[in-house]
């Protein structure tokens, strides 16, 4: 987790800092290999979305990605997909 984030410029304390902060912006309880949710989180002034997995018989929460929502993808409430066709 730690290098892609870090490649993102996305510290792994932001993604902690931010838990009170966390919606849900997407939910894929069908997911390839365990249910995923799509967070948006605020830390500080600045917005960033997170991606779980979660491994509830195994009591396990995975952050699979975080990055900065790009404005040209996401409507201005960043939690809604912009229509790209």
């Amino acid at each position: 987790m730690n290098l892609r984030l870090k490649s993102r410029s996305v510290s792994r304390q932001s993604v902690l800092d931010a838990v009170d902060s966390y919606e849900i912006v997407e939910s894929n309880p069908d997911d390839k290999y365990l249910p995923s949710y799509l967070i948006l989180a605020r830390v500080a002034a600045e917005a960033i979305h997170v991606l779980f997995a979660t491994d509830v018989p195994g009591d396990n929460v995975r952050v699979v990605t975080a990055y900065r929502p790009n404005p040209d993808e996401w409507e201005e409430d960043l939690k809604t997909r912009r229509d790209l066709q």
